[in-house]
């Protein structure tokens, strides 16, 4: 569980991301789930775009892929979520 100050650290460190997945019409499909996973894991700290032609609502959608592959929500920002997991090994973020 991330604390307020964390959380703010890290969306003003997403603020020049770019969203590098999208959950398109598909919804959120296994290999989607499983390329984030690999993204999380050299990355600690991604951006994903949720399409209007989503069956589900950003909300709802972050937090079913964060659940997914056991990260966190930092933000829902409009239809742009940042998710982070922290990786003991190369750990950029809240050392």
């Amino acid at each position: 569980m991330l604390s307020n100050k964390e959380r703010s650290a890290l969306r003003s460190a997403a603020h020049s991301l770019d969203a590098i997945f999208s959950v398109g019409k598909s919804g959120v499909t296994p290999e989607l789930v499983s390329a984030v996973a690999d993204a999380l894991a050299s990355r600690e700290l991604i951006k994903v775009r949720i399409l209007k032609t989503s069956p589900d609502e950003p909300a709802n959608a972050s937090e079913t892929l964060a659940g997914r592959t056991r990260s966190e929500v930092v933000c829902v920002t409009g239809r742009k979520a940042v998710l982070f997991r922290k990786n003991p090994e190369k750990s950029k973020f809240l050392s």
